[in-house]
């Protein structure tokens, strides 16, 4: 499959969510061909939002995500409470699945 990364500098938009969902489905469109498998999106952003990604396309849709990413190496405990709060986002987008299935 193809995929598509979008880098966001700052705190992510509804904006930059339809955006990204939009180049995927053209380029799934335009430049797909048969037997292909659908294009994933990837939106990284210097900050998250849970509630863009609790009621944006990205609950919906398999094939899109958003990540936050770093430009400093975090300390230990940071990390711990990032990968917990991010760990939160995804259940919050995906709530058929259970916390302790991991």
């Amino acid at each position: 499959c193809y995929v598509l990364i979008d880098l966001k500098m700052g705190t992510i938009t509804h904006q930059d969510v339809g955006q990204i969902d939009m180049y995927v489905r053209m380029y799934d469109e335009l430049k797909c061909k048969e037997g292909d498998n659908p294009t994933i999106g990837i939106l990284l952003c210097g900050e998250t939002s849970e509630d863009i990604a609790r009621y944006s396309v990205l609950h919906d849709n398999d094939h899109l995500f958003m990540s936050k990413y770093l430009t400093y190496l975090p300390t230990k405990e940071q990390l711990r409470v990032e990968i917990e709060r991010q760990k939160n986002i995804f259940y919050m987008q995906h709530p058929k699945l259970e916390k302790n299935d991991n």
